[in-house]
């Protein structure tokens, strides 16, 4: 067709004329399937996982769309590569229809290790607290390819990004970004700290304004590079240009537009639970929505209002003086050393897939929090070297798997509850993922809180 002719084509005529695959027969893949569908435009799947889609390419493609987590080294995603035109992902395309079908529509973005979802659901809580036709999406909830099926029935969209999803995307402008920390993660898949912290930092190419943790060392380090408008967040007192913490108030001094002039936009008490990751994360979701210009008194509102997600320091039960704590969504050391140092004693649970990451710098920041530790699963082993290695003097337990995922939680609960002690914190904060003994992050957290009530609570 003659380049003249396609510039004066919508998206959506174009890919009429063109041979579509998809890569991926998950929820984004079908996502992606609905919205082409809706539309009378085919496109085919690979995905070897699941029966009924295709496993070898055996055509030419104009456009191939890939779902997050498929690896570049992919066989398909390398024979598919040879085989195609272009190739992008799922937000580069979503991005395309947006501006075809939706121009007007905002679009913020963060990402980060851990904190993700929890900041982006406050996010999602200033936009209902402001009464804004506004929707988080992404990484958390549904895909953005499915909120472009509605139109443009939202002005703001707030997308969660993870690393599987910015290593393939090049194309959308965001309104504002957020980085909320950058820790080892997902090394197995990255091949190495270094490809996964670029990852995280592209988001910086597709901003113009960055609201970003200033006490993140890597964080700061990686974004050094970026020329845009930095605005740094902390739990210290804000400067000029910056959010932060004045004795108990949440304050900005970014958004103002007078040096002199400093707004609350929340007290501590608002932010639940109150633990100092948490208000970190109620800033960058502030900071994103000061960006929006949404005013400071909705987004105190949108804090107050907020409560964490399922999973997330989520408290099972108090009993004779112990608090029992579900905190499975801890998927990685990072996440695992913040939520033990919320509490002053800690017996943990911690164990599952390390994803290569190492345990090290989690136990040599964290034993002192610790008074005893069991451990799980596969990587379990690897947790305990590290207690021998940096904290020999507390003892840990190495709990084997046995008939079910339940008899070993069981198993777990039991040996924590003859180890914890009056105003102990009984804490699953794994460190780890869940896949070797357990379907999923929500159902270890599920089993947890089942067993605390059936051998605890009775």
């Amino acid at each position: 067709m003659p380049n003249g002719l396609l510039l004066d084509m919508s998206v959506l005529e174009i890919l009429r004329t063109q041979k579509i695959a998809i890569v991926g027969a998950g929820v984004t893949g079908m996502a992606l399937c609905t919205f082409l569908n809706r539309r009378e435009i085919e496109a085919e799947v690979f995905d070897e996982k699941i029966v009924g889609y295709s496993t070898s390419v055996n055509s030419q493609y104009d456009l191939v769309i890939v779902s997050p987590g498929w690896k570049i080294d992919h066989p398909i995603i390398q024979e598919l590569s040879q085989n195609c035109a272009e190739m992008i992902s799922e937000i580069d395309f979503a991005w395309r229809i947006k501006e075809d079908i939706a121009p007007e529509q905002r679009w913020v973005a963060l990402t980060g290790t851990n904190g993700k979802t929890t900041t982006v659901n406050m996010v999602q809580s200033i936009f209902d607290a402001a009464s804004l036709h506004a929707k988080a999406c992404g990484n958390v909830g549904e895909p953005v390819i499915a909120m472009l099926n509605r139109g443009s029935e939202y002005d703001i969209l707030a997308i969660e990004l993870s690393s599987f999803q910015l290593q393939w995307s090049s194309l959308p402008r965001f309104v504002a970004c957020a980085i909320l920390n950058i820790a080892p993660d997902h090394i197995d898949w990255h091949g190495s700290f270094e490809e996964y912290g670029a990852a995280k930092i592209k988001l910086l190419e597709f901003s113009d304004r960055a609201i970003i943790n200033a006490q993140d060392s890597q964080l700061i380090l990686l974004s050094t590079a970026w020329s845009g408008e930095k605005v740094f967040y902390s739990l210290d007192t804000p400067r000029y240009g910056e959010i932060g913490l004045v004795e108990n108030l949440l304050i900005d001094r970014a958004f103002t537009g007078d040096p002199t002039k400093a707004i609350e936009f929340a007290v501590i008490a608002d932010i639940q639970p109150t633990v100092p990751h948490n208000v970190s994360n109620a800033m960058a979701a502030a900071g994103l929505a000061l960006a929006l210009g949404i005013s400071h008194e909705n987004i105190k509102l949108g804090l107050q209002s907020f409560r964490l997600d399922h999973h997330r320091l989520e408290r099972v039960l108090e009993h004779d003086g112990i608090d029992w704590v579900n905190d499975s969504k801890a998927t990685n050391p990072h996440a695992a050393s913040a939520a033990i140092m919320s509490f002053l004693s800690v017996v943990w649970i911690a164990g599952g897939l390390a994803k290569g990451a190492t345990m090290d710098s989690l136990i040599q920041r964290s034993f002192p929090r610790i008074r005893a530790a069991i451990l799980i699963g596969e990587d379990g082993p690897l947790i305990a070297e590290a207690f021998d290695k940096h904290a020999p003097e507390i003892p840990y337990y190495l709990i084997p798997f046995r008939e079910s995922s339940e008899q070993l939680m069981r198993d777990v609960v039991s040996k924590a509850r003859e180890l914890a002690l009056s105003g102990d914190t009984v804490l699953l904060a794994p460190a780890c993922a869940s896949m070797d003994q357990f379907k999923d992050y929500a159902d270890r957290g599920e089993i947890f809180a089942k067993a605390v009530k059936e051998v605890v609570g009775k």
